[in-house]
């Protein structure tokens, strides 16, 4: 073969070689939206979706298929996917991807969690997270460190990107710093107030802005709410009005719903996203933040009038 179409076939090797793209799959849409900000070129499937529980979702072929496929995993962690996510790396029979190796990140083992379960937890404590509440991604600072986390195991996966995976790392925490300080002016009238809501899934957004829930729906963690428990909520909420009812997007709203109509709407029901809904976006979790806090605001408001 002549040198000249020796070296044009190797340039062209050379070329589709570095434009094959890296595969990510995101447990949550929360990581394949951060995923997105430090990795744009990559190709990212999400398991879940913002109306799934992600605690419990069917290990469906295509999810075995796109895990056989990936170059990295990112999932919460803390016992959030253990319901499935074991099933799906067994069948998906990829070394890359496996607990304990780099290409199988995990959010929940870079900072840490809120209220951990000490001592012997059976099933009928419900759904109880021994290594404390997985639902990390609902506080920005703890966000902005799994970032910075994430973007460093890429650096060591890919080290031809690190270059460019650090730059926009840097990026993203100025831009994210600016909005926590923006955030947290605006939410200073929301800090000590209460709120009733169902399940943990907001415990660290209510962490980070200072708020107390005081009330939960579910009588104990993913069990559904009881006539009795929720007549002793009632009660409660009577007696000491908090500032709104919550529940998140995947959640079953109807005691949400009963306990407003027996209040007659004299507390703002919010049914709030429990993840960004559209994580294809660059802001995207920027945008979730922000909805969360409107509504928080808007409540407030109503509550003031």
């Amino acid at each position: 073969m002549p040198s000249k179409l020796l070296g044009a076939c190797c340039l062209l090797l050379g070329l589709s070689t570095t434009a094959v793209a890296q595969t990510v799959l995101a447990c949550e849409p929360e990581w394949a939206a951060l995923t997105r900000v430090l990795l744009p070129e990559a190709r990212i499937h999400t398991a879940t979706h913002g109306r799934q529980d992600p605690h419990h979702i069917e290990a469906r072929p295509a999810l075995i298929a796109q895990l056989r496929a990936a170059d990295l995993a990112v999932c919460t962690g803390a016992s959030l996917e253990a319901g499935w996510l074991p099933t799906l790396q067994e069948r998906a029979g990829n070394p890359r991807v496996q607990d304990g190796r780099p290409g199988m990140f995990y959010a929940a083992q870079q900072v840490p969690l809120l209220n951990p379960q000490a001592g012997f937890i059976t099933p009928f404590d419900g759904d109880v997270h021994p290594e404390g509440n997985p639902h990390l991604h609902a506080d920005p600072r703890r966000l902005q460190a799994v970032a910075l986390a994430l973007s460093q195991r890429m650096q060591q996966l890919w080290p031809a990107q690190a270059a460019q995976i650090a730059q926009r790392q840097a990026q993203f925490e100025r831009r994210w710093a600016l909005k926590l300080q923006d955030w947290e002016r605006r939410a200073a009238p929301l800090r000590g107030r209460a709120v009733a809501a169902q399940h943990g899934s907001f415990a660290y957004l209510w962490h980070w802005l200072g708020l107390r829930q005081t009330l939960d729906l579910e009588p104990k963690p993913g069990m559904a709410p009881t006539p009795a428990h929720l007549q002793r909520v009632l009660q409660s909420l009577r007696s000491e009005p908090p500032l709104a009812l919550v529940v998140s997007s995947y959640q079953d709203p109807r005691a949400a719903r009963w306990l407003d109509k027996q209040l007659d709407g004299q507390l703002p029901l919010l049914s709030l996203p429990a993840t960004v809904l559209d994580a294809g976006g660059s802001e995207a979790l920027e945008q979730w933040f922000e909805q969360l806090l409107q509504a928080l605001l808007l409540a407030q408001g109503q509550v003031q009038r």
